[in-house]
């Protein structure tokens, strides 16, 4: 199962850093607006110290985590739904992804070019916001457009569609983001194909440098969905020994609010809504990625289709529990070791084995 993260921001606030240092790829970081035209996508391993312990008490052959697919979309700028700066095709980019990492610059550096000319968070925030809206607030009106002569005619359908693309043009009009509108069961059944960008789930990274003092109270203090990452600082970290990173670290005072690319890989798979099963033995140890509150089949289709047709049984066990039982033959005779059936819901860290 995959879930892709779109990393969006005005040219220069350091996304196609974040992205080289997110997956190690050699790509273009050139200091200039719109060297990234196509966009680069990167797999990302999640971070889950379980796996090395898994594999551990199992003396597995090999460890597989899970990832995210991060996508760096060439920066956006002020009409870009207009078609300014390759913005349409941009958008388009963006509308493919399951969630939005938006970067903001919040450092100076004369040797950077600013887009807007100054380093204002607030403002470059606005406008990267401002150019989602207007694309979706026009998607919703060509959709409005389109169903007008059988919304004339009374179609039930069209009606019914009609009032919920209201409700997200009244949002979007008072440039809300379509994600405040809520809708019951139903209404999000009948817009299940619309893909608004301001409806996808958004966190925002402040690109800070690594000797700043941060004020979260002065730096976009409404937005909660937020961390500070001395980008180019992690960068540099990429590029050193496990030993040299120690030493580096302890050399540099970061402040206490700044956070490391291991937290913006979390935050963004727990705000996806996603969690973590794991399968272990002598062959290997596995994370696998499921969507929160799956069901022991549907969580099973994450490793073969045949898992969630044929299911018959799961024996689950928390992954702490199987350690503090030291064996699978212990957690058995404990009964630790329980059999879930087709309703069981998977939790975060379950050692599941598949019966089918």
């Amino acid at each position: 199962m995959g879930f892709s993260v779109g990393i969006v921001g005005l040219p220069n606030v350091g996304k196609s850093t974040l992205f080289k240092t997110l997956t190690k790829k050699e790509i273009d970081i050139s200091n200039y607006p719109f060297c990234t035209i196509d966009p680069n996508v990167g797999i990302v391993k999640v971070p889950d110290e379980r796996l090395q312990i898994l594999s551990e008490f199992s003396k597995s052959k090999k460890i597989i985590p899970t990832a995210i697919e991060f996508v760096d979309i060439a920066g956006l700028v002020k009409d870009a739904h207009k078609g300014e700066g390759l913005g349409n095709k941009f958008l388009s980019n963006i509308r493919e992804v399951d969630m939005i990492v938006h970067i903001i610059r919040g450092f100076e550096d004369s040797n950077i070019t600013h887009v807007s000319g100054k380093t204002d968070p607030k403002n470059d925030m606005e406008i990267i916001n401002l150019e989602l809206i207007l694309a979706d607030l026009e998607t919703i009106n060509k959709g409005l457009e389109k169903i007008k002569r059988d919304v004339r005619a009374g179609k039930k359908e069209a009606i019914e569609l009609q009032s919920v693309l209201e409700k997200y043009r009244l949002a979007l009009e008072n440039e809300k983001f379509a994600n405040i509108v809520e809708l019951n069961r139903n209404e999000r059944k009948i817009i299940k194909g619309l893909q608004l960008l301001t409806n996808k789930p958004v966190f925002f990274i402040v690109n800070v440098n690594e000797n700043q003092k941060i004020d979260k109270e002065k730096i976009l203090p409404e937005i909660e969905n937020k961390i500070f990452i001395p980008i180019k600082f992690e960068l540099d970290l990429s590029e050193l020994s496990p030993e040299e990173v120690q030493e580096f670290k302890a050399e540099t005072k970061l402040d206490e609010n700044i956070s490391s690319l291991d937290d913006l890989i979390t935050k963004c798979y727990n705000l996806l809504g996603l969690i973590t099963f794991l399968t272990t033995g002598e062959d290997e140890t596995r994370a696998w990625t499921v969507k929160k509150n799956s069901t022991a089949p549907e969580a099973g289709r994450a490793i073969h289709g045949d898992f969630e047709e044929k299911f018959i049984r799961a024996s689950v066990i928390n992954w702490q529990k199987l350690l503090d039982s030291g064996s699978w033959q212990n957690a058995v005779e404990k009964g630790l070791l329980r059999t879930e059936g087709k309703e069981y819901i998977v939790q975060d860290g379950d050692v599941i084995e598949y019966k089918i």
